[in-house]
């Protein structure tokens, strides 16, 4: 018998084994009072969430695609639009449908070569994952008559109807909706050689509709159709190879961003991404959540709280996320009624 090659045999085998690795999720219906679709992807009732897949963070995906279901107040009219590697987005694509029946879905194909040459060292090798700049090509992949769509982190975690956040206004001069946090200290996201920089510094910040200020990259509501007019992909690859002239910052995909849209953010609600629950990006140590009213929560930082439970290590607020967790094991005939413990 012909031997298979090497790679082939090793997706086959990653394939076989992973096939039963999550449960399916309850199948989760629109109300009488939801919208009908009537025209597929583009039909302007649906709420479109954007999202990467990779092999590595899809656990939590599969959770934040749970609790997003769970909590929508119309599932049906919710459509996902992934964002995968080429390379294992076959098994992706077979898993989430797997999982999730009848889940209204597209995956894209994110060729990594389009980033890979702009990526910088970053104080985590997890930041230097070309996936983490997908979202910069959202509108270059998502079709035409996709007019917004709200992106999403992978270790995310929602407990409230996500059409809330959907619904944000956008006011004409903004591009992207997200909670702004101004009590942070915006300057350390930059090197003291960019502050120092005449032709930097400050002055890139001049003229902004408002104060910058840090917001997280991990949620954010996307006008594609004010993006694409404004070429805004172009912007931010602009200060990436700025940067590999010149170190002016040292934290991943998150800088180019502040500095295109800091000052120009329209603001939502703090409940929208409690974020931090992962802890710092060094120690990754257990972080509560902020005082006030919680609708998504977010593990950034390097603690991913499927990690810590499976140590037997989880932080307090980890159990929150364990419920919504469809992770059986490979190959495990575990029965899914176990997960569901509300």
């Amino acid at each position: 018998m012909e031997m298979l090659p090497l790679f082939l045999l090793s997706f086959l085998l990653l394939f076989s084994s992973s096939a039963a690795a999550f449960a399916e999720a309850p199948l989760f219906r629109n109300g009488e009072s939801c919208p009908r679709a009537r025209h597929g992807l583009c039909d302007p009732t649906r709420v479109h969430i954007a999202m990467t897949l990779d092999t590595h963070y899809l656990r939590g995906s599969m959770a934040a695609v749970f609790s997003l279901l769970k909590h929508a107040s119309c599932p049906q009219s919710l459509f996902f639009h992934f964002i995968a590697p080429a390379s294992s987005a076959p098994l992706l694509r077979r898993l989430v449908a797997a999982s999730f029946p009848s889940l209204r879905f597209q995956i894209y194909i994110f060729r990594q070569e389009l980033v890979a040459d702009l990526i910088s060292s970053s104080v985590r090798a997890a930041l230097e994952s070309p996936l983490n700049y997908a979202r910069n090509h959202l509108a270059d992949l998502l079709p035409p008559c996709v007019p917004r769509v709200i992106y999403l982190d992978s270790d995310v975690l929602a407990v409230d109807d996500v059409r809330r956040l959907w619904e944000t206004r956008l006011p004409a001069r903004a591009v992207i909706a997200a909670p702004e946090y101004c009590h942070a200290n915006f300057t350390r996201y930059f090197t003291s050689s960019f502050w120092s920089d005449p032709s930097l510094g400050h002055r890139v910040f001049e003229g902004r509709r408002r104060q910058p200020c840090y917001f997280n990259t991990g949620v954010m509501v996307i006008d594609l159709r004010r993006w694409r007019a404004g070429d805004y992909r172009k912007r931010i690859e602009t200060w990436m190879a700025l940067q590999k002239e010149k170190r002016i910052y040292e934290l991943g995909s998150l800088p180019p961003f502040l500095l295109v849209f800091a000052g120009e953010v329209e603001g939502v609600d703090h409940r929208w991404n409690q974020h931090g629950l992962g802890g710092d990006n060094v120690e990754g140590s257990c972080r509560p959540l902020h005082p006030g009213p919680v609708s998504l929560m977010h593990w950034s930082g390097k603690g991913k709280p499927w990690d810590r439970l499976d140590a037997g290590r989880p932080c307090p607020i980890d159990r929150l996320w364990a419920p919504y967790d469809l992770y059986v094991g490979s190959g495990s005939e575990s029965s899914p009624s176990s997960l569901y413990s509300w």
